[in-house]
């Protein structure tokens, strides 16, 4: 059987990783006894690290054939209405033209669609992976990563197979498009410029500078000591369960599939937005981080006026540059209802005062605007104005979630679930099934005056309804 130059790539990746895999056990095998290697341990590892060099340097030479064959390669021209049918092909395909000549079709499919049938495929056969399998291959004309991903964990694979690496990639694009999903509806994710960090890090911080005066002849020099401190980054997960009948679930259509969809990202995106800007969340050491508004700068809003927002954003500014910081590269997050109403205030020429904002967000004062409706309000339900500056912000994100379906479980049906409680509810009993989504992240306010923000804001109301 002739194989493709895609297909020897997989192939000899595959064993790329085997011979990786296998120097890292015997070295572990080593360390676990605190000797070192014995001669028949340093020859078979001497050997692996020979082939991994040879494995590289073949894998380069098919990558550059097959960059060469891609450069060659020329579109198609179709001359038969019948086979036009190619293009309209639901699922990736390699259509061969000619010597050298390929064409890649790609699919027309909503973002998450995968991921999303992935769970459904989990949810109908409560947890059974056989019988996930047969339901993925319903899906398999315009979905076939699905039942390649199930397949991979059902049957057993051998290290030395071509295919074997090939349903570990196709899992980490279908979980890829999920959060390609998550991430615009968030706040995090549609701010550009956080410091990224890796999980479980520390770092010394410096809280005080040394000092230094003008000194005359013959004078003593003045002596003065730094102060540090040590910051550190764990990790932190955020999870949420979206239970389904077992109607839903056996009898789901499109619909069905958009229901299950928008309950996963909602879960997710609402704790995210709320416990990332809400000025009350407090850290809890190793379960979850503090709000980058909880200890940070603000100021109460002046008035309703143009002229109290364009003073009060003067003050704000004045909090950054105080400190020897800079707005630059900041950005302002608020509720769509008070972007909205700035953006909704004339002058009395009838010209709008601050005409590049509006409900979903834009430009104020030169900095971009993030709108979420998970902002919270304050306790006279009145808006924050947050200015952060994402430069600032340590983030740890590992990018990826973690799905599970169960049946059998019992369950606090509460968003607020309480160890030890006794008051559960059988999934089983009632015909349920649960969907469990996990994420891990965390962040953390790089200095003091990461952020700062108004409070009370209420601009473009009518003067009588102001407190």
């Amino acid at each position: 059987m002739k194989f493709t130059i895609q297909e020897q790539i997989a192939a000899y990746e595959a064993r790329r990783t085997t011979a990786t895999a296998r120097m890292t056990e015997i070295m572990e095998a080593s360390a676990e006894v605190g000797a070192t290697l014995d001669t028949a341990q340093q020859e078979e590892f001497d050997g692996l690290q020979q082939d991994l060099e040879a494995i590289d340097g073949h894998i380069r030479r098919l990558k550059t054939i097959e960059t060469q064959v891609l450069r060659s390669a020329s579109p198609i021209i179709v001359t038969d209405p019948a086979s036009a049918s190619v293009a309209r092909a639901p699922v990736n395909a390699m259509t061969t033209t000619g010597a050298g000549h390929s064409v890649t079709v790609q699919r027309n499919l909503p973002k998450g669609l995968a991921f999303t049938r992935y769970a459904i495929a989990l949810a109908r056969s409560r947890g059974n992976l056989m019988q996930a399998l047969e339901v993925a291959r319903g899906w398999h004309d315009s979905t076939p990563e699905v039942e390649t991903v199930l397949r991979a964990a059902v049957a057993a694979g051998t290290t030395t197979d071509p295919a074997w690496a090939a349903p570990l990639v196709e899992y980490q694009n279908m979980t890829g498009e999920f959060i390609e999903l998550l991430r615009p509806a968030t706040i995090i994710g549609r701010i550009q410029g956080f410091r990224r960090v890796p999980f479980n890090i520390q770092m010394p911080a410096q809280k005080s500078s040394s000092t230094a005066q003008w000194v005359g002849e013959g004078k003593p020099k003045p002596v003065s000591a730094l102060a540090f401190e040590t910051m550190r980054l764990g990790f932190a997960k955020v999870a949420g369960i979206v239970v389904l009948t077992d109607e839903l679930v056996r009898f789901s259509n499109p619909s069905a599939e958009g229901i299950v969809q928008r309950d996963l990202v909602e879960t997710i995106t609402q704790l995210l937005d709320h416990d990332f800007v809400d000025p009350a969340k407090a850290e809890v050491p190793d379960v979850s981080p503090e709000s980058i508004t909880h200890q940070a700068t603000y100021i109460d809003a002046t008035g309703t006026t143009a002229d109290a927002l364009r003073w009060d954003v003067r003050s704000l500014f004045s909090a950054f540059t105080a400190n020897n910081a800079s707005v630059a590269g900041a950005y302002w997050i608020m509720d769509p209802v008070i972007a909205l109403t700035i953006g909704m205030m004339v002058n009395p020429l009838g010209q709008a005062e601050f005409p590049g904002i509006d409900q979903n967000g834009g430009v104020l004062y030169g900095l971009p605007v993030i709108c979420s409706t998970n902002v919270p309000k304050d306790a006279n339900d009145l808006y924050y104005i947050i200015l952060v500056k994402p430069s600032e912000v340590l983030m740890a994100d590992d990018g990826g979630v973690t799905l599970d379906a169960s049946r059998e479980a019992s369950l606090q049906m509460d968003s607020a679930p309480a160890a030890g409680a006794s008051q559960l509810v059988s999934l089983w009993q009632n015909n349920m099934i649960a969907l469990r989504a996990e994420r891990f992240i965390n962040w953390k306010a790089r200095r003091a005056l990461a952020c700062a923000y108004i409070r009370g804001a209420n601009y473009g109301a009518p003067e009588e309804a102001a407190p």
